[in-house]
C-alpha cells in the first residue's frame, strides 16, 4: 500500500469528482491519503471528507499564504480541534518568502503557536517551507530546544542543509511530484542523502503533477510515480519503497494507525 500523506481534496479541482479520484487512487494501490488543512475556518469541510471515507484522515492548521487572515488563532484552540480521531496532524504552517502573501512577521508568528499546538497534543506538524531556509532553520531549532515535537518537511524543495537540519532535529522529509522533474537534479541528491527510514512521499495534488502528467491537474493516485522514482534513488523495488513510506507514515503519523486499528475491530 502506498499512503498520499499530503493532498488538497477540498480544493474544486478534486472535489467536484471526488469519487473518481478515490477510485483511481485504489486502483494504483493508494489505501490511505491525507487531506491537509490550509485554514482553520474550514475545519468542517476536512472533517466532513474523512468521516465520509475511510481512507481519508485530515490535519488542522493555517497555511503561511492564509496566515494574516488567521493570524490569532490560539494553540489551544488548534488542541481541541485536533482531537477527533482522524485528525492526525497539526498544520499546514510554516514560513513562504517565495509570495510572501501574508508579512514574514505574522507567518513567523503563526509558524510558533502551530508548533506549540503539536508539542501540546503530541501530534506531528506538517511544514511548509520555501524560499525561507535560514529562517525556518532558525526557528525549528529553537523550538526544538524548548521542547521536541514531531514533524514533516513536506513536498520538500529547499536546500540541503535545511534537509540535514530537519534529519538531526528528529523530522521526516516527504517529495512530491517535483522529484520527477527534469531539473531536479538537487532534490534528488537531497532524496538520496534522506535516512530511509525518514521518507514520505506524497502529491501535494492538485498541484505538482509528476512526470507523465506534469502540467496537468494532479492526485493521489500520481504518488506512484513519485515512488516509482524514489525506489529508483534509494535504489530499491516499487513494492520495497512502498513499504518503507507506509512504516514511516504510521510512525509519524500514529494516531492514523491508532484509527485504522479502531475502524478494523468495528468492523
Amino acid at each position: 500500500m502506498l499512503v498520499d500523506s499530503h493532498c488538497h481534496l477540498d480544493f474544486p479541482d478534486l472535489q467536484a469528482r471526488l469519487p473518481a479520484v478515490l477510485e483511481a487512487a485504489r486502483a494504483t494501490g493508494v489505501g490511505r491519503l491525507v487531506t491537509i488543512s490550509t485554514h482553520v475556518a474550514r475545519y468542517e469541510t476536512y472533517r466532513a471528507l474523512a468521516e465520509a471515507h475511510g481512507s481519508i484522515f485530515f490535519t488542522v492548521g493555517t497555511h503561511p499564504h492564509n496566515a494574516a487572515e488567521e493570524p490569532d488563532v490560539p494553540a489551544d484552540r488548534l488542541v481541541e480541534l485536533s482531537a477527533h480521531p482522524r485528525c492526525i496532524a497539526i498544520g499546514e504552517a510554516g514560513l513562504d518568502y517565495h509570495y510572501d502573501t501574508s508579512p514574514r512577521d505574522v507567518q513567523r508568528k503563526v509558524f510558533r503557536t502551530h508548533i506549540e499546538a503539536a508539542r501540546a497534543t503530541g501530534l506531528p506538524l506538517v511544514i511548509h517551507a520555501r524560499n525561507a531556509d535560514e529562517d525556518m532553520i532558525k526557528i525549528l531549532s529553537d523550538e526544538m530546544r524548548r521542547g521536541r515535537f514531531g514533524a514533516v518537511l513536506h513536498c520538500f524543495s529547499s536546500g540541503a542543509k535545511l534537509a540535514e537540519v530537519g534529519v538531526e532535529l528528529g523530522l521526516y522529509v516527504s517529495f512530491s511530484g517535483i522529484l520527477t522533474f527534469k531539473n531536479s537534479e538537487e532534490i534528488r541528491r537531497i532524496a538520496a542523502a534522506v535516512p530511509r527510514e525518514r521518507l514520505l512521499v506524497e502529491t501535494d495534488a492538485p498541484y505538482l503533477a509528476p512526470v507523465p502528467f506534469r502540467g496537468k491537474t494532479n492526485e493521489p493516485a500520481y504518488v506512484a510515480h513519485t515512488a516509482q522514482v524514489l525506489a529508483d534513488i534509494v535504489g530499491v523495488s516499487a513494492d520495497e519503497i512502498a513499504r518503507i513510506t507506509t512504516d514511516n507514515f504510521y510512525r509519524l503519523f500514529s494516531k492514523a494507525a491508532l484509527a485504522d486499528t479502531i475502524s478494523e475491530q468495528a468492523q
